[in-house]
């Protein structure tokens, strides 16, 4: 009996650890992969994802802002861009400071509007809006150096937003692309420029 408890409790913890060294390399694949076409190093991929992280621990962890506003918060290269409804100016202001006070968010792009939180309709149609733009980016392939995968997009009430690090001759193909997906309004370019 001794030799199998021995044997049995070594091997659970074998299993145990193998298994989370499984998902820590998976996940670092997965960040990989992305970081591979991106133009961003990899420590700022991950800063993004963590500002990100912080900006939800807010936006959930705030009563007054759970309750009454419908925003999201996207960062891209530091730059955090906030989309969504907030039904005051003051309120909408607070989650502005709130969120620039993040370590290494260099900037805040304060796009909430002053409205009612949008209806779960609104919201699909934008996914909708998103996908499309996403697989409009594609029929840029003969662009020399493009990858459509370094285009950060946010549809919030048919606005695109457009965040990325680009190359100055990229940057107009882009936004006529996405100018002619279906149920785009408008096109919001926050690119930044690089050589």
């Amino acid at each position: 009996m001794f030799f199998k408890k021995a044997f049995i409790v070594p091997a659970l913890l074998s299993i145990v650890l193998l298994s989370g060294c499984a998902a820590v390399a998976v996940g670092t694949a997965t960040t990989g992969a992305a970081v591979v076409h991106d133009r961003r190093t990899t420590g700022t991929v991950i800063d993004d994802q963590t500002i990100e992280l912080k900006a939800l621990g807010v936006l959930y962890g705030v009563d007054n802002i759970r309750i009454n506003t419908h925003v999201n918060a996207t960062c891209y290269n530091g730059i955090l861009l906030l989309t969504g409804e907030a039904p005051t100016e003051s309120l909408r202001n607070d989650i502005a400071n709130r969120l620039r006070k993040i370590p290494k968010v260099r900037k805040v792009h304060n796009e909430i509007l002053i409205a009612a939180p949008s209806s779960l309709v609104s919201r699909s149609s934008d996914g909708l809006i998103t996908s499309k733009a996403k697989v409009a980016l594609f029929s840029l392939n003969k662009i020399k150096g493009f990858d459509p995968t370094r285009v950060k997009i946010v549809s919030e009430n048919g606005v695109v937003y457009l965040l990325g690090i680009l190359k100055q001759h990229e940057v107009t193909p882009v936004i006529e692309t996405v100018r002619r997906v279906g149920g785009v309004q408008r096109v919001v370019k926050l690119f930044e420029i690089t050589d």
